[in-house]
């Protein structure tokens, strides 16, 4: 089974996604909670706006600190990543390659040479579900839901390629 999935068509920067390394991905998203609890997510430059203006704010109270060593670095939460089944936006993907404004419609090419088509606001709202329990999905490298998770019982499975349109 092939685990590379490209996006490709009418965007600036064609990509190469590798749903293996997703599991050490800050983006991604539980999805044993996330269709069960309602999440909001906050834009990228308000976020880093916010986290530069409290480090701002800490280094006038308490002075300057030294960048962090090894032992303070970010800890991943091993049992979890055995464990967990998990997903990502699509739209982040979407974004980074740079789509051209012509551009109208998202072709999910799949193994057996059949396409499924959706719009390219729809595609945006998409998830990649990339691990089930700990594992590489079955049919795989992604399946394709719905935000809602309407389709979670049957999603979009066998994608090789991605090309927008």
């Amino acid at each position: 089974m092939e685990t590379i999935i490209t996006i490709s068509g009418d965007v600036k920067f064609p990509l190469t996604l590798d749903p293996t390394v997703w599991i050490f991905d800050d983006r991604k998203v539980d999805l044993t909670t996330y269709f069960t609890e309602q999440i909001e997510e906050e834009d990228e430059d308000i976020k880093y706006m916010r986290a530069v203006g409290q480090h701002w704010s800490r280094e006038i109270m308490e002075g300057a600190t030294f960048p962090p060593t090894l032992k303070s670095e970010r800890k991943f939460d091993r049992k979890g990543m055995q464990t967990g089944t998990f997903g990502i936006h699509l739209h982040h993907f979407i974004k980074n390659a740079e789509v051209h404004e012509t551009a109208t419609e998202v072709v999910f090419q799949l193994q057996d040479d059949t396409t499924h088509t959706v719009t390219l606001e729809d595609a945006k709202t998409l998830l990649l579900k990339f691990s089930q329990d700990g594992k590489m999905v079955e049919d795989g490298p992604v399946h394709i839901l719905q935000a809602d998770g309407s389709n979670v019982d049957s999603p979009l499975k066998n994608v090789k390629a991605i090309v927008i349109q």
